[in-house]
């Protein structure tokens, strides 16, 4: 397996605890030695859903040492109109409908650096691939050779070594980046997290806390979507003046913002490969598609991914064969589908202004309001458990 971000790494400890195949994993950073060094554990946060947040506690990952902060209301409202909508995980018959952690918090404990029977190769890379009909061979930056059944890769979007196996992979810019900080605000965030589409595209507020301590009551994580020169110019705004502009996209519901902390921001480009699975080899994660983070979603499809892999390879005689990867192809299919045709259509709708369109959005979200059927649906799939 490449790639040992929070993909990978679940993947390994899922294989390892079955203890059906040996596994090794190649990483190209050296983690276990230095967690800041690792780009697939950065400074941002993330939403776990609720399948996600069950199957990491099932893989023993404490997510109160990533303190985690639990999602247990959502208001989802369209700037300048009356459609909004509000959920309550309470209403679902579940405490929470998942938490929020630091990545970099969850990367110090699921990386497996240090599971007796895993193989872990830190800063160490593939120089070349080649395919025969039984096994795959890499040969590796360190000059040893492994011969293996099968490949997974989970190296993230900007794989190498995915267009070196010829996947195909299609790519579509939004023309908009992602600006994250986090915020602290004069009212306590009480467990609602807010998505709130502007103009510009959507702005999200998780609440978050980065330790156990009281001041840590009314913190948000942001996400702003703007244009790239929007968001450019953002950056270098002084404080005063991006507090300014951010309090008048959010309003006063969530209180007075008192500060910003540091700000960063990347590039939104909708990536997918349709056909996931090659000879020998499988692409997971973020290699497979990477997502706009317009409803949180990225991570939580990319280990449902490794779920249904390691559900299927459990029973495999042969990890690679082409029925065992026919058949992890066939089970991803329409979760995959229905995730990305999900959160690629709330961007869509929610960046145009043309007037119809904009009536008709409002009616949805009035009608998730007040219809529990609707509600529900949408619950279910952004939960993790729509397939």
């Amino acid at each position: 397996m490449v790639g040992g971000g929070a993909v990978g790494s679940a993947l390994a400890r899922l294989l390892v605890r079955q203890g059906r195949h040996s596994v090794t994993l190649i990483d190209a950073n050296q983690f276990s030695q230095d967690p800041h060094s690792h780009p697939g554990f950065d400074a941002r946060v993330i939403a776990l859903a609720k399948r996600t947040e069950q199957a990491l506690c099932e893989l023993g990952i404490d997510l109160k040492k990533a303190f985690a902060t639990p999602i247990e209301h959502i208001l989802v409202s369209d700037q300048g109109f009356i459609g909004q909508t509000r959920l309550h995980a309470s209403d679902y018959q579940v405490q929470s409908f998942g938490q929020v952690v630091g990545i970099q918090a969850l990367g110090q404990q699921l990386f497996p650096a240090g599971l007796p029977e895993l193989s872990v190769l830190e800063g160490v890379t593939v120089d070349e691939v080649n395919q025969t009909a039984e096994s795959i061979e890499l040969q590796l930056s360190n000059g040893n050779t492994l011969t293996a059944g099968l490949l997974v890769l989970a190296d993230g979007g900007r794989s190498e070594l995915a267009d070196k196996l010829n996947f195909k992979r299609s790519s579509e810019d939004y023309g908009q980046s992602a600006l994250i900080a986090n915020v602290q605000l004069s009212e306590p965030h009480n467990g609602w997290a807010h998505e709130r589409f502007t103009p510009n595209g959507p702005l999200a507020l998780l609440p978050v806390a980065e330790d156990d301590s009281s001041d840590y009551a009314n913190c948000y994580s942001l996400v702003w979507t703007l244009g790239h020169d929007e968001a450019e110019a953002a950056l270098a705004w002084p404080q005063a003046q991006f507090i300014s502009r951010l309090q008048q996209q959010i309003g006063y519901r969530h209180g007075v913002i008192n500060k910003v902390g540091s700000r960063h921001s990347y590039p939104l480009v909708l990536n997918q490969i349709r056909e996931f699975t090659g000879h020998r080899c499988v692409v997971v994660g973020n290699g497979a598609q990477a997502l706009h983070p317009i409803a949180g979603q990225g991570f939580n499809l990319g280990l449902r991914d490794v779920l249904a892999l390691a559900d299927i390879l459990e029973s495999a005689a042969d990890p690679g064969a082409f029925a065992v990867l026919n058949q992890y192809r066939q089970s991803r299919v329409k979760d995959k589908a229905t995730t990305i045709g999900l959160t690629d259509g709330l961007v869509r709708l929610f960046s145009n202004r043309y007037a119809p369109l904009v009536a008709g959005r409002n009616v949805g979200l009035l009608a998730m309001e007040f219809c529990d059927g609707l509600s529900q649906k949408f619950v279910r799939q952004t939960m993790g458990f729509g397939q």
